[in-house]
């Protein structure tokens, strides 16, 4: 994978942090919330997230994001906070041109997808949960000793994160990757070093410790994938089946791993993407095939027309007579081949049209 084959811009948030979000890929959007470990840069050609960003893009406009304080968004910040986690999402997501979208939750990503898909379910049209939660690490120990060791993971942060010595970063790095080769335990080393500064390490930690959106997991309205590896060493396996049986309908996916971030070659990453696929609707892009004979305004009616639209309302829209509309629809029926509108709808849906927000 080059840096050619992605494009980095910025957008401002409505409290003035800037941040950094790219596009990579062809066809339905799909839009991966942004955490604390990641930089788009340096993500780009890894050993550990490359074949991520390779499926992710393989039928999909793939949007993804610097969290604040983070890789190339602004590093300093006045306000880290779940809420303003939420609010970063919406941003990118505006500012990407994104109308309606599947979604992709990693691990602290989770969360922050639950509520964002929450507050806009006319925008998100199905959401992927991996390695995720509903509850921080403070929240599901249930032991003073497994709390004592969520409350010192900031501290440890603090302390050994940016210094040249991995030694501390390894203990995080060996519950992210605990199968990972030596390249990729000193390549992930490295990107905790570039992602975010000790202090913002620390504050994250903090935030996600203490966060609880279990009452709105329930509320999801959308098909939901829940994925989690049954021997995670970061999230508890159990964490990812609660999130499955607090979500309405839910489909939940078990993989046989320790990686937190599945690696490439490991059969649990082949279920991931299996899974991943025939959950996701069909991906041609809209203009495959014979979609590529329409004209440009005859692919803005097939648009409608997918949306559910009737003649008046495309009319309205387009600012056309009636008879026009149903001139170019006669055009767009024998160009599909197609006898009537429900056969155009279906057709056209399955080509990735009127996924778009009313």
């Amino acid at each position: 994978m080059t840096s050619a084959r992605q494009q980095i811009r910025f957008c401002t948030t409505a409290d003035g942090v800037r941040l950094a979000y790219a596009t990579s890929g062809k066809g339905p959007q799909l839009l991966r919330v942004g955490s604390f470990i990641n930089h788009l840069d340096f993500d780009w050609d890894s050993p550990v997230w490359r074949h991520w960003l390779r499926e992710l893009s393989r039928d999909h406009t793939l949007v993804r994001y610097d969290a604040r304080a983070c890789g190339l968004s602004d590093r300093e910040v006045p306000d880290i906070s779940f809420d303003a986690w939420v609010n970063d999402l919406e941003a990118v997501a505006d500012a990407a041109g994104l109308e309606r979208f599947a979604l992709l939750g990693a691990s602290q990503g989770a969360p922050i997808a639950i509520a964002y898909a929450v507050r806009h379910p006319e925008r998100v049209s199905h959401l992927v949960l991996y390695g995720g939660y509903t509850r921080g690490r403070v929240r599901w120990s249930d032991s003073a000793l497994a709390r004592e060791e969520a409350l010192t993971m900031p501290r440890l942060a603090e302390l050994g994160w940016g210094k040249d010595n991995a030694a501390f970063r390894q203990f995080f790095t060996t519950q992210f990757i605990p199968g990972g080769t030596p390249e990729q335990h000193a390549w992930f080393n490295e990107l905790e070093r570039v992602s975010v500064s000790p202090a913002n390490a620390a504050r994250f930690m903090h935030v996600t410790n203490d966060l609880d959106v279990s009452d709105l997991a329930a509320r999801i309205a959308c098909p939901t994938l829940v994925l989690h590896a049954t021997h995670d060493a970061r999230v508890p396996f159990e964490e990812g089946r609660r999130v499955a049986s607090l979500i309405p309908g839910a489909r939940f996916v078990p993989l046989d791993s320790r990686n937190h971030v599945l690696l490439e070659g490991e059969t649990a990453w082949d279920q991931w993407v299996e899974a991943f696929r025939s959950f996701m609707p069909r991906t041609q892009a809209a203009g495959d095939g014979v979609f590529a004979q329409l004209t440009p305004r005859e692919r803005e009616l097939v648009e409608l027309i997918a949306q559910g639209r009737d003649n008046a309302q495309i009319a309205a829209r387009l600012s056309l007579s009636e008879k026009t509309v149903r001139n170019h629809i006669t055009s767009i029926f024998a160009k599909l081949e197609v006898e009537n509108r429900a056969q155009a709808i279906v057709r056209a849906r399955e080509a990735g049209f009127g996924s778009r927000a009313d």
